[in-house]
């Protein structure tokens, strides 16, 4: 089988989060299931970086929705890779998606919208060489391949992959104009959204078939709670609806072998998590003692840190500590400075995201705090699980679906691998924090859940023949 997967970043090229661990990690996963699968992505400043300095010209657009262009073909860290080199749209400074402060460009309409037309033109038969069976696109920014194939006619397979419905891409109707689909297209059953233009609504309404991230996730967006707007469509395709949970690149992400690490360890020997533990003091300051929690997100409402910011008094009263690596809303930041300015040795917080850090800081915590409102999937658990840094989690979405509570029974029977948690407040954090404390103090029962939660299955295995299987349905129905 030949898929074409289009998106909007992919690890280790660009990556603002897990989207990118995912594009990234299912190619070569995929491989052992006899899927051979290229890549195409946008030719930002910091992609083209890391191409060679004469890469093979596939394609030449004289304009690409009026836009010159080049398809440019790419072997980077095994990855096999199509790049949009649009240098208009995708040679800038700042992220992939804003500017150095954090704006959102503009034109990001374009940009996005260019990525999908080419997208759906390599399925149309573009490339001489390649000719997917099937394409799979992922999230907004390339939902609107599937759009562009269904109003181009294309009967290829399409596949779009939901990483966080909150992101939608919305935008006013008069960009209809410059997207070069039929007038037919701006309606209910295509681009049309709320009088403006949806794009990933558009790629929900027009593939063949819709996966997200877990599958208590696809039940989840089903509701008026979790739709974001999009429950009724998402409860129309039902049918055509799957959930299948992410996995981790175990071979990165590898406590035996992770260079991050201050000391390597096993599930048979934890001894090396004491080296980390005390290399990730030093680097947030914190004196010894109490079990040490660990959080690495985005501050943000979505990832519950409010609540978090809300219950670190009470966490540090509970004789515990906290390190914190992240950066998003400034107020949420602000939260933490402050915090961390009250209890000096027992809170620290690091503004931004290291990548060498995180690592390190899944070596050598106790447990790993993920108290989202909604997650799709969420990967930090996952790493936590692999390094035997409890989980400590909110029952909803991918977290309920890979963690498994430490209750009595569960205890009793040694197969807990963390602790969930709900209803989504700060008085349930608390309750979730003293729980934690207490089974930490009972060394033999909190090393056998480290251990337990250490042989927790969070590679891709499963999860790449599932999406194996669902490709070669859609493609055996595309035939018959």
């Amino acid at each position: 089988m030949r898929v074409l997967s289009v998106a909007s970043e992919v690890y280790p090229l660009i990556k603002t989060g897990g989207l990118a661990d995912v594009a990234g990690a299912l190619p070569p996963a995929l491989a052992a299931h006899g899927v051979e699968m290229r890549t195409l992505l946008p030719g930002y400043r910091s992609v083209m970086a890391r191409l060679s300095k004469r890469p093979k010209v596939l394609h030449r657009y004289e304009g690409l929705l009026g836009v010159p262009a080049r398809l440019l073909a790419a072997k980077v860290e095994g990855l096999d890779l199509i790049v949009l080199d649009a240098p208009s749209l995708y040679d800038r400074p700042g992220g992939p998606y804003g500017d150095e402060g954090g704006k959102d460009h503009p034109d990001n309409w374009l940009r996005f919208a260019a990525l999908s037309r080419a997208g759906a033109d390599v399925a149309g038969g573009l490339l001489a060489d390649f000719a997917p069976d099937l394409v799979q696109a992922h999230d907004w920014q390339a939902a609107m391949t599937a759009a562009y194939m269904k109003f181009s006619g294309i009967t290829v397979p399409s596949m779009v992959t939901v990483h966080n419905l909150a992101f939608q891409g919305h935008f006013p109707a008069e960009v209809f104009g410059g997207l070069d689909l039929p007038a037919e297209a701006f309606a209910m059953d295509g681009v049309e959204y709320y009088g403006g233009v949806g794009f990933l609504k558009a790629g929900l309404e027009c593939a063949w078939a819709v996966t997200t991230v877990s599958p208590t996730y696809a039940r989840e967006i089903m509701t008026p709670d979790f739709g974001m707007g999009l429950d009724g469509l998402m409860t129309r395709r039902a049918d055509t609806l799957f959930g299948i949970v992410n996995g981790i690149d175990t071979e990165v992400w590898n406590p035996e072998t992770d260079p991050h690490l201050t000391a390597n360890y096993s599930a048979k020997s934890l001894k090396g998590r004491k080296a980390n533990r005390r290399e990730l003091d030093m680097v947030f300051g914190l004196d010894p003692g109490g079990p040490l929690f660990i959080v690495v997100s985005r501050l943000t409402w979505q990832k519950g840190m409010d609540l978090l910011a809300e219950a670190a008094d009470d966490l540090v009263a509970a004789g515990a500590r906290l390190a914190v690596l992240g950066t998003g809303d400034a107020a949420l930041e602000g939260a933490f400075h402050a915090a961390a300015a009250r209890h000096r040795g027992r809170i620290g917080f690091t503004l931004g995201y290291d990548e060498p850090l995180a690592h390190l800081m899944q070596g050598g915590a106790d447990a790993i705090l993920v108290p989202s409102r909604f997650e799709p999937c969420g990967l930090t658990q996952l790493y936590g699980l692999r390094y035997g840094c409890v989980p400590v989690v909110a029952r909803t979405g991918g977290l309920a679906d890979t963690v498994i509570d430490a209750n009595a029974a569960a205890l009793g029977a040694k197969v807990a691998t963390g602790l969930l948690f709900e209803p989504m407040r700060a008085d349930a954090l608390r309750s979730a924090v003293r729980r934690i404390v207490s089974l930490h103090a009972d060394r033999a029962a909190w090393t056998s859940m480290q251990r337990q939660a250490m042989r927790a299955d969070v590679s891709w295995e499963k999860s790449a023949a599932l999406y194996a299987d669902l490709y070669a349905a859609l493609i055996e129905g595309s035939r018959t």
